[in-house]
C-alpha cells in the first residue's frame, strides 16, 4: 500500500497566524477539518498533528532553549490525534515544528535533511510502544 503523507496548511483567516486571523476563526475550522479527516477509510493509521502558527499570538511565558542560528523558536502548542497517540498524555519534551518532519524520518527511517531536524525531539515520545511510531503497513 502506497504511503500518504498529506499536510494542510490553512490559508487566510484561518491559519491562527497573529496580526490578521483570530483564534476563534483559526479554531473553528480546525474543529471542521478534523471530523472530515477521520472519515477517510484509512483513519485508524492516520496520526493528524495539530501545531498553531506561533501559538496565535498567544506568547509564551518560558523563554524558548538555545537552538541554531535562528534559535529554537517559539513554543507552540500542538494536540495529536491518532489511534497510536497515548491517551491524556501530556508530553513536556521541548519540540519545535521541525519535530513533525524529524517524527516522519524517524518512522520512515530516512535521513536527516540538515542541522535543524537532526537537533529536535521527534515526538515518539507522544505515541504508544517503546519510543517510536508503529511500523509502516506492507
Amino acid at each position: 500500500m502506497p504511503l500518504a503523507l498529506p499536510f494542510y496548511k490553512p490559508i487566510g483567516r484561518d491559519n491562527l497566524h497573529p496580526g490578521y486571523t483570530s483564534l476563534p476563526n483559526g479554531n473553528a475550522h480546525v474543529a471542521s477539518v478534523i471530523p472530515r479527516i477521520m472519515k477517510i477509510p484509512n483513519r485508524a493509521d492516520t496520526a493528524i498533528i495539530v501545531a498553531s502558527d506561533e501559538n496565535g499570538g498567544a506568547w509564551d511565558h518560558v523563554p524558548p532553549p538555545k537552538g541554531d542560528l535562528r534559535g529554537a523558536g517559539l513554543r507552540v502548542p500542538a494536540i495529536i490525534f491518532s489511534p497510536y497517540a497515548k491517551r491524556s498524555f501530556v508530553d513536556h519534551t521541548s519540540c519545535d515544528t521541525a519535530s513533525i518532519m524529524r517524527a516522519l524520518q524517524v518512522r520512515l527511517n530516512l535521513p536527516l535533511l540538515g542541522r535543524r531536524d537532526a537537533l529536535v525531539a521527534d515526538l515518539c515520545n507522544a505515541f504508544m510502544g517503546a519510543g517510536t511510531l508503529p511500523p509502516p503497513k506492507q
